[in-house]
């Protein structure tokens, strides 16, 4: 054991922040801290570092156990860094006891070689050459090498004075002296900022090669999926462990949220049969009595709270109409560029992509590569002076900006979708927006005031009555919660058709990409597959990448192949029943999301205060929302049903 926490609270003025945490963390662990922001992470942290002191209870309880042979390293930005040093000096501080004992060798070295007979120097000099070794001090200058380049600083001269650094510079240089220093517990607090894909990829495989134990706080899925062996959250003040990666933490949340609903709900109903029971019996003479001993029951209920943990995740539905042509987007030797006359910068020289219908495509590439210049050119917002930019018919576009500036700040959300849709309802369109969970007054709100992630929302149902058939999308997950993120994950891997995504969530390009092109200052290369794929292929040989792309091509065609071979062969009754199918399930959706917007209004009505306070029409609300939630299990399981 490391580390231990047992009944861990604290308080800011007079607000609970943290609720008997419990942690322990054993060796050769890797553990993820997650939650919102603001949630306590950071607090926590300071906690387990000494920065902060943790708040007793009233019968004294609360301790913070660190084993005696625990060395911590925690990260935090420009941490550990003399900024009037060199990079250099920097790097050999970890190893100062080392260099110290090779100068003394060196010392005891000239000592011998004046007098071989010097037998207490060389007993001295082979103790500490023993101990040299051991602590491996003959690779301390590979040790820093590989560090420092697998962190980018493979082109930065040494003797730089950290002070030139730039921010993010400093947070990867500090970084780099803490893995240095190689800690036994090794905290590391959004470690994945101001990293580029290379580097990331690096310090994952560093990591999973670290002898000691890690806790990573980190909104970076892929890397908690690589590197975790379990999950941690702080929600509603409390912290709760899960075995396994992020994907493993996925599944069991979901579960505990829909047991402890269940728990509640059920017991939700029993209250609602005694209290009818109640009312019903308690003046007559005949059952008072029972009544009374019914009366006793309820009160002695220990009532389990509605879990604050189970949140509804939206709705985002992506739909067209009509199929673009195969051959989606054709760009040959376009120049890629920002600013006009002398302050005209080239970022990619020469770009070539070939789109075809149904692809889904990610595009990669260092940070500052332009990446979000691309998507603007191909669709002509910003300019080209060179090459040919060619869409192929009936193509549609939806676009995902990355900061949402098309939306007018001093329209209100629901103006904002009326605006660009004339001829929709506003039941419709209050419909979709309630689907992306902006109901009730929200939408009476000017855009300026919404949260990123609000925005965000806007305009995925603003995507959704454009209809469009290729999407682009730039940082779509940017502002979202985790669990907006899981259902973008879906919808965008069940899309079917074109996708083009510039996005640094690498979960995201791993569950949706099925090609990736890495995006250079001199062009592009294109990778089959997913980000796992072009992780792989990157560390193939030019001969060995050929094969397993033509293997693939082949593949695929096989599959195209069988599929139109099976579709051949359906009859003209299948045909039919398939169109029946399609139009209940076209049924089932719209019934699906009227049934959740109401659910939604009245979850949100039994929430207000007249109405939880008048029994009457409360006891009607829930009747009426347990009738919803039943008739919306049935038409989900219709519906799963059908889709299978």
């Amino acid at each position: 054991m490391l580390l231990n926490l047992e009944n861990i609270y604290k308080y800011f003025d007079g607000e609970p922040v943290l609720k008997d945490i419990n942690l322990t963390i054993e060796d050769h662990e890797c553990v993820g801290l997650i939650g919102h922001n603001g949630c306590g992470k950071s607090t926590l942290l300071n906690i387990i570092t000494g920065k902060e002191e943790f708040d007793r209870t009233v019968d004294g309880k609360g301790q913070v156990s660190i084993s005696g042979k625990t060395t911590i390293g925690y990260l935090m930005q420009n941490s550990g860094l003399d900024t009037s040093s060199t990079i250099e000096e920097q790097m050999r501080l970890p190893f100062k006891e080392l260099l110290e004992i090779k100068s003394q060798m060196h010392e005891l070295e000239a000592v011998m070689s004046k007098d071989a007979d010097m037998n207490e120097a060389s007993d001295r000099y082979a103790e500490l050459s023993s101990y040299f070794e051991a602590q491996d001090g003959y690779r301390i200058d590979v040790k820093i090498n590989t560090v420092l380049n697998g962190m980018g600083f493979e082109d930065t001269p040494k003797d730089r004075i950290i002070s030139t650094l730039s921010g993010g510079e400093k947070t990867r240089l500090a970084m780099a002296k803490l893995l240095l220093e190689e800690p036994n517990l090794l905290i590391l607090d959004e470690p994945t900022n101001h990293l580029d894909f290379k580097t990331l990829s690096w310090l994952e495989e560093h990591l999973k090669g670290y002898k000691g134990s890690v806790l990573i706080v980190s909104h970076d899925r892929y890397f908690l999926n690589k590197l975790c062996t379990r999950i941690c959250e702080i929600e509603n003040c409390r912290l709760t462990s899960y075995k396994g990666d992020y994907s493993a933490y996925l599944v069991q949340k979901k579960m505990n949220s829909e047991r402890q609903l269940k728990e509640y709900e059920a017991q939700q109903k029993e209250i609602a049969k005694l209290e009818d029971y109640i009312a019903r019996n308690k003046t007559r003479a005949s059952t008072a009595k029972m009544a009374k001993s019914r009366e006793a029951q309820l009160e002695h209920i220990e009532l389990i709270e509605k879990p604050k943990m189970f949140t509804k995740p939206p709705r985002i539905k992506l739909e067209y109409d009509i199929a673009p042509v195969k051959d989606v987007l054709d760009v040959k030797g376009a120049e890629v560029a920002v600013g006009e006359g002398d302050n005209k910068r080239v970022l990619v020289k020469s770009l070539d992509m070939h789109v075809l219908r149904g692809e889904h495509i990610a595009i990669v590439g260092a940070n500052g590569i332009g990446k979000s210049s691309i998507i603007k050119m191909i669709q002509g917002i910003i300019p080209h002076e060179n090459g040919t930019v060619r869409f192929g018919g009936n193509v549609r576009i939806s676009y995902f900006e990355q900061e949402n500036t098309t939306l007018n700040p001093h329209s209100t959300v629901l103006d904002e979708i009326m605006r660009r849709f004339p001829r929709l309802t506003e039941k419709d369109a209050r419909s979709a927006l309630a689907a992306v969970l902006i109901g009730a007054d929200d939408v009476y709100k000017p855009t300026s005031v919404l949260s990123g992630g609000e925005r965000a929302k806007l305009c995925f149902a603003i995507m959704a009555f454009t209809r469009g058939n290729v999407l682009i999308l730039d940082e779509p997950t940017n502002h979202l919660d985790l669990s907006t993120k899981e259902v973008l994950d879906d919808v965008l891997a069940q899309f079917d058709g074109t996708i083009i995504l510039v996005s640094h969530d690498r979960y995201l390009i791993n569950k949706v990409a099925t090609k990736v092109i890495e995006v250079t200052e001199n062009g592009t290369e294109e990778f089959e597959g997913n980000y796992d794929k072009y992780i792989e292929a990157k560390k193939l040989t030019a001969a060995q990448r050929e094969q397993a792309i033509e293997q693939l091509k082949e593949k695929k065609l096989n599959e195209e192949r069988e599929i139109k071979k099976q579709n051949t062969y359906r009859s003209k009754q299948q045909r039919a029943e398939s169109a029946r199918k399609r139009l209940r399930i076209s049924e089932l959706e719209k019934e699906i999301e009227e049934l959740e917007v109401r659910i939604f209004t009245l979850e949100n009505e039994i929430s207000e205060p007249d109405i939880s306070q008048n029994f009457e029409v409360m006891n009607e609300k829930c009747k009426e929302l347990e009738k919803c939630r039943t008739s919306l299990d049935e038409k989900m399981d219709e519906w799963a049903e059908l889709e299978e």
